[in-house]
């Protein structure tokens, strides 16, 4: 039996800026399920694209898989992907690059995954193509405007990917399709694509436990520096 190994976060000083950004996220996580206003985690992931120098030994019955520790380097591609944490709906896409015009195109397909949908609380980072920029580089005007409208973008924090819930996921994905040499994006996106389908056919949800409380509780030293009052909220 493997060894409970207890994880811990090591932060620096955080700013009341961070604090806000942060709490605002946990606000909408902690939020019941409403269909007209969805809570979506959206991130964007590398994927590096191996292939081997070498024909790979045949597998035999009962023996681990080989392969030669030489590989060759084919490029790379983007894994754009969003999770709505409440419900395990998914939506994937993989792209040869990321830039404002496959942020577009996503957003786009998120848009329409979503019809009813008032308006999609989108939580992602600071990227330069995170925003509605994008849609005006990428589209007349008139459509750029009311698909930014579909949105509420909701930022995290500098290195605080981890208040992304889509990066539970990218960690799922990596363990169960990216950690091994793929060497061609279009096995690559064959792969990944039906690993998110059959995630997300099956309503796979993601039980986030970190809310305000506890972060004023855990964060209570970053919380005193910012203000002495947050002191009582300190674990007793």
């Amino acid at each position: 039996m493997k060894p409970h190994v207890q994880q811990t976060w090591c932060f620096g000083a955080l700013t009341a800026a961070f604090l806000a950004q942060m709490e605002r996220i946990l606000a909408r996580y902690a939020l019941p399920y409403d269909p007209h206003y969805p809570v979506i985690c959206y991130d964007e992931r590398p994927c590096f694209l191996i292939g081997d120098t070498l024909v790979p030994a045949a597998m035999q019955p009962g023996k681990p898989r080989k392969q030669h520790y030489e590989y060759e380097k084919l490029g790379s591609c983007a894994l754009l992907a969003a999770i709505e944490p409440l419900t395990g709906k998914r939506l994937a896409q993989v792209h040869p690059q990321r830039t404002k015009r496959e942020c577009t195109l996503f957003c786009q397909a998120l848009a329409a995954q979503y019809p009813n949908a008032i308006k999609i609380r989108l939580v992602q980072d600071n990227l330069n193509t995170h925003n509605a920029s994008a849609f005006y580089e990428h589209l007349p005007a008139e459509d750029a405007f009311a698909l930014a409208e579909r949105f509420e973008f909701i930022y995290t924090p500098k290195s605080a990917s981890w208040l992304n819930m889509i990066e539970c996921e990218f960690a799922v994905i990596s363990r169960l399709c990216l950690n091994r040499r793929i060497p061609s994006i279009q096995t690559l996106g064959r792969e990944v694509l039906a690993l998110f389908n059959e995630r997300s056919a099956k309503a796979i949800k993601i039980n986030w436990q970190f809310s305000i409380q506890a972060a004023r509780t855990k964060l209570n030293s970053h919380y005193t520096k910012v203000h002495p009052e947050n002191e009582k909220y300190k674990e007793t």
